[in-house]
């Protein structure tokens, strides 16, 4: 953040604001302006001028009526921890469909399926080589230059390019380790009628996953070793395959939202990874579960759950949302 030795900076401000609504305590407060620099007057000053500002007040008060919300939401926390679920992300094989879809899907619980996708054509004909060799000619649209823009997840569409896909594999694999180039859901490369050839290599499990036309419904996700995406919750359930490479992942439950500074949309102002317990102290109660997604794993992620994402590998992934359950995906909707 900007130097405050001199004067609070407008984040810092607002960095006070957000955390005087949440609840967070002003003396933890005061203690982080005086580690950054703040003098102790100006510290107490503009932390009494923050708790008395008109817009906090209101933010008090509305966080106040929506005191019962929070406090389902911690109950709920309370029975996940008496659970032993927040300590835990289950490794399974063998399951059946109706006990993964009563005892994960329906119960809101993440797990890692290890032989979800054995046999399919795809975990041998979507590895890197194999597609620039059935693909190579193909223009695909990426993302780039996501190291040079912290908000690429928010502003993503300054880092579209188009490239054709065999020099896009080529540069994954002879440039190492990076979070600049990435061919995400937002490129939809699956629809596009020279990729749709891809889809006859997947499979849909009755009673899992449901074949559809509907856009989006099934996405691919190339990039190199480094690429990360930022804490994030999706608004669907989500089937997540890992065909090559290996991806680790941070989740936290839906309901620990409130702990998680939920910044735009579905994103968070936390670095899983690296997280500032001091500017983001809300954040020492969630409950996180770390796990490495390998070739040929499938991760449900329940809908709502948070989690951030680092490709230890060049990788290779597919996501599904349609569900083949009545009414099919429950959908989050914010506003």
């Amino acid at each position: 953040m900007t130097d405050v030795t001199s004067h609070l900076a407008p984040e810092w401000r607002a960095w006070l604001a957000e955390n005087l609504v949440l609840g967070v305590a002003p003396e933890r407060l005061e203690r982080m302006l005086l580690q950054e620099g703040v003098a102790p007057d100006l510290a107490r000053a503009e932390l009494e001028s923050a708790r008395q500002h008109p817009a906090v007040e209101a933010g008090r008060h509305r966080a106040r009526l929506h005191g019962g919300v929070r406090s389902l939401l911690d109950s709920r926390v309370a029975i996940h921890r008496q659970s032993g679920w927040h300590q835990r992300l289950e490794r399974r094989r063998g399951v059946s469909t109706r006990e993964l879809m009563e005892r994960y899907y329906l119960a809101h619980r993440p797990v890692i399926l290890e032989d979800f996708m054995d046999g399919w054509p795809v975990l041998e004909r979507w590895q890197p080589r194999a597609l620039a060799e059935r693909y190579g000619d193909v223009e695909v649209e990426v993302m780039a230059g996501r190291e040079s823009r912290a908000d690429h997840d928010l502003e993503p569409d300054a880092c579209r390019t188009v490239m054709r896909f065999g020099e896009f594999i080529r540069r994954l694999l002879e440039g190492g380790p990076s979070n600049d180039l990435y061919l995400t859901a937002r490129n939809f490369a699956l629809e596009r009628p020279e990729l749709r050839g891809l889809m006859e290599d997947l499979r849909y499990p009755q009673g899992v996953l449901r074949e559809t036309d509907l856009v989006g419904a099934v996405k691919l996700w190339v990039g190199p070793a480094g690429t990360r995406t930022a804490l994030h919750h999706d608004l669907g359930n989500v089937f997540f395959g890992q065909i090559s490479g290996r991806k680790r992942f941070r989740l936290i439950p839906s309901f620990q939202t409130h702990q998680v500074y939920s910044h735009r949309d579905v994103w968070s102002q936390v670095d899983a990874d690296r997280p500032d317990l001091e500017r983001f102290p809300a954040y020492r109660e969630a409950d996180v579960l770390e796990t490495v997604v390998g070739p040929g794993e499938m991760l449900l992620i329940p809908a709502g759950w948070w989690h951030q994402v680092f490709a230890l590998d060049v990788s290779v992934s597919v996501t599904f949302q349609e569900f083949d359950v009545p009414g099919g995906n429950t959908w989050w909707r914010l506003r």
